[in-house]
C-alpha cells in the first residue's frame, strides 16, 4: 500500500485490492452459490463488507495519509478487543471478568502507543482511527459470522463474501477514472501489480487459508496470527526506513497482553479446542 499510493488513490488501491481478489474467487463462488441457504446469502454479502471491503478503503486512506505501516499492523492487533466489547455491547454476550481486563490492558497499551508514537498530532491521531473503525470493522464481521453463519461452511462464506465484492469495487474503480491512469508508465505498472499482489495473496489466498486453518486446528490456534502481524508489519516498516523506539515496542507489548487474556480459555474450552481439531482430522 505504501509504495502503490504513489501512483494510486486511495480508493483506487482499495478497489483494485478487493477487486483482484474477488475475481480469484468468482469461479469458486459460482460452484459454492448453491451450496448455500439462500437466506444466509445477504448476511454473507455483509460479512464481505465489514470483513473485507469497508476495512481496505480505510487501510488504504490511512495509509495514503502517510501513517506509518508499523502503527498500522500494531493497531490492528486490536481486532480481538473490538470483538469482545461488540459481543457484550451488541449481542448481548456473556463475557468472563478475565476478557474484559484484557480489553482494559489493551487499551491501556494503545494509550501508551499513541503518546510514545513520533511525530503525532491531531492529524496522525484523526488518520489512525480510520485503522481502529477498520478493526470494529473486523470485530462486526467475526460477531456476525459467529452468531449467523456458524453452520455454514468457512470457505463458502469466503468466497461468496469476497466473490461479491467485485460488482461495487468495479463501479469504484470506474468512477476514480481508474481506466484513465498511464498504463504505460512503469510506476503506474507496479503499482497496480503490487495492489493486484496485496489482494490476491494478501486478502483472497490469506483468508482462504486462515478458513483452511480454523477449520483443521480450531480458532484457538488460529487466533495466534493476531499475535504475528504487528510483528511482521514492523519488520516491513523498519525494513522500509520507519523508525521504532523502545516505548513503542513496550505499548505493543501491553496490547498483546491484553489480547492474550481476551483469547485465553479455561481449561474446558480448551478441551473442546482441541476435541473439534480431532475431529476436524
Amino acid at each position: 500500500m505504501k509504495h502503490s499510493k504513489e501512483e494510486l488513490s486511495a480508493s483506487q488501491l482499495a478497489g483494485l485490492r478487493i477487486f483482484s481478489a474477488g475475481i480469484v474467487f468468482i469461479p469458486f463462488a459460482l460452484f459454492h452459490f448453491k451450496k448455500v441457504n439462500r437466506q444466509k446469502i445477504f448476511i454473507i454479502i455483509i460479512s464481505g463488507i465489514t470483513g473485507n471491503l469497508l476495512p481496505a478503503f480505510l487501510f488504504a486512506k490511512a495509509i495514503a495519509e502517510n501513517i506509518d505501516s508499523s502503527l498500522a499492523s500494531i493497531l490492528n492487533s486490536l481486532t480481538p478487543l473490538f470483538v469482545v466489547i461488540i459481543a457484550i455491547t451488541v449481542f448481548r454476550d456473556k463475557i468472563k471478568v478475565q476478557k474484559i481486563i484484557g480489553v482494559l490492558t489493551g487499551f491501556a497499551g494503545l494509550i501508551l502507543l499513541f503518546l510514545s508514537w513520533r511525530g503525532i498530532s491531531f492529524d496522525n491521531f484523526k488518520f489512525s482511527l480510520l485503522i481502529l473503525l477498520a478493526t470494529i470493522s473486523y470485530g462486526i464481521n467475526i460477531n456476525v459470522v459467529a452468531h449467523f453463519l456458524k453452520q455454514v461452511n468457512p470457505l463458502h462464506i469466503a468466497s461468496i463474501s469476497i466473490g461479491f465484492m467485485t460488482i461495487p469495487t468495479a463501479f469504484i474503480l470506474w468512477q476514480q477514472n481508474f481506466l484513465h491512469l498511464s498504463f504505460n508508465k512503469t510506476s503506474v505498472q507496479w503499482a497496480i501489480g503490487e495492489a493486484s499482489a496485496l489482494g490476491i495473496v494478501g486478502s483472497a489466498m490469506a483468508t482462504a487459508i486462515f478458513y483452511v486453518l480454523i477449520k483443521r486446528t480450531g480458532s484457538l490456534f488460529a487466533s495466534l496470527v493476531t499475535y504475528a502481524i504487528p510483528f511482521v508489519g514492523i519488520f516491513w516498516g523498519i525494513m522500509d526506513g520507519e523508525e521504532i523506539t523502545i516505548r513503542q515496542v513496550i505499548g505493543l507489548g501491553i496490547i498483546l497482553l491484553g489480547v492474550y487474556l481476551v483469547n485465553k480459555p479455561g481449561r474446558r474450552e480448551l478441551k473442546t479446542e482441541i476435541k473439534e481439531a480431532e475431529l476436524a482430522e
